[in-house]
C-alpha cells in the first residue's frame, strides 16, 4: 500500500447543500472549445472489490448519458478503470450507449489498491492528443500519495480539463484527495450513496451535456429535465 497523507475531516453539510455546491462548480466551469467535433468525456471508475455492489447501477446510468447528448451531435466516451494487482485498462473512444454498457458489463470487480494516479496520467496523455471536455471519476477510497495526485491534477488544470469527482461513501482520505483534485482542475466534488442514485443519474447526464455542448446546452437541458439539472441552469450566467 502506498504511503497515505493525514487528512482533514470531510466538510460538513447536508446532501442538498453539497449538490448546490457541485452545481455551482459545473455552472462556473469554462465551456469546452468549439470546433472539436463530438464532445469527449473520459469516464473513469474504481473497479476494486468494494465497488462491486454499485457497478451494475453505474452501467445503467451510462446509457442515459448518451441519450442526453444525442441532440448535440453526440458524445464520445472512453471508459477507463483499475482493479486487481496493477491492472489499468482503457477502451477505445465509444460513440453509443450499447457499446459502452457492453464493455462495462464485461468487467468484474477485483480486490486491489487504488490507481488514481494512472487515471490522471492517462487523462493528460489523451488531452494532449485531442482536447477532453471533462473527466468523470467514480470511486470510494484513496490509497495513494495525495501530493502526487495533486501535482497531476494541477497539470490537468493548466490544460483546462475539469475533473468531476463522484465520491461513493465517506472515506476521509478519499474525500480530501477528491476535493483537491476537483479544485485544482477546476471541476467539482460530490459525495453520494445508494439512496441518491436518481440525483447521480441527473448530475452525470448534466456533466455529459456540458462536455458535449457547453453552457448553452446545459441551460436548455436543465429547462427540459428539471430537478438537479434545472438547478444548474439557474446558476449559469
Amino acid at each position: 500500500m502506498s504511503e497515505r497523507k493525514k487528512s482533514l475531516p470531510a466538510e460538513s453539510g447536508d446532501t442538498e447543500s453539497d449538490i448546490d455546491r457541485f452545481l455551482g462548480k459545473v455552472a462556473a466551469t469554462p465551456p469546452p472549445l468549439a470546433g472539436q467535433g463530438k464532445g469527449r468525456l473520459l469516464f473513469a471508475m474504481d473497479a476494486t472489490a468494494s465497488r462491486e455492489p454499485s457497478w451494475d447501477r453505474a452501467c445503467h446510468i451510462q446509457g442515459e448519458m448518451f441519450e442526453a447528448t444525442a441532440a448535440l451531435g453526440g458524445l464520445s466516451v472512453q471508459l477507463a478503470y483499475y482493479r486487481g494487482f496493477n491492472e489499468f485498462r482503457a477502451t477505445k473512444w465509444l460513440s453509443n450507449s450499447r457499446t459502452l454498457v457492453r464493455h462495462m458489463s464485461a468487467v468484474h470487480c477485483l480486490g486491489g489498491h487504488t490507481q488514481i494516479r494512472k487515471i490522471l496520467r492517462h487523462a493528460i496523455r489523451e488531452t494532449k492528443r485531442q482536447k477532453l471536455g471533462a473527466i468523470v471519476f467514480v470511486g470510494d477510497c484513496m490509497e495513494e500519495n495525495v501530493d502526487d495526485l495533486c501535482a497531476m491534477a494541477g497539470e490537468l488544470g493548466l490544460l483546462k480539463v475539469p475533473a468531476f469527482m463522484f465520491h461513493e461513501g465517506n472515506e476521509k482520505e478519499a474525500s480530501l484527495a477528491f476535493r483537491q483534485i476537483a479544485r485544482l482542475t477546476g471541476g467539482a466534488y460530490l459525495q453520494f450513496d445508494a439512496h441518491s442514485a436518481a440525483q447521480l443519474k441527473s448530475l452525470l447526464s448534466a456533466v455529459a451535456v456540458y462536455a458535449a455542448g457547453g453552457r448553452r446546452a446545459l441551460i436548455s437541458y436543465g429547462k427540459r429535465q428539471g430537478g438537479a439539472a434545472l438547478q444548474i441552469s439557474h446558476q449559469v450566467k
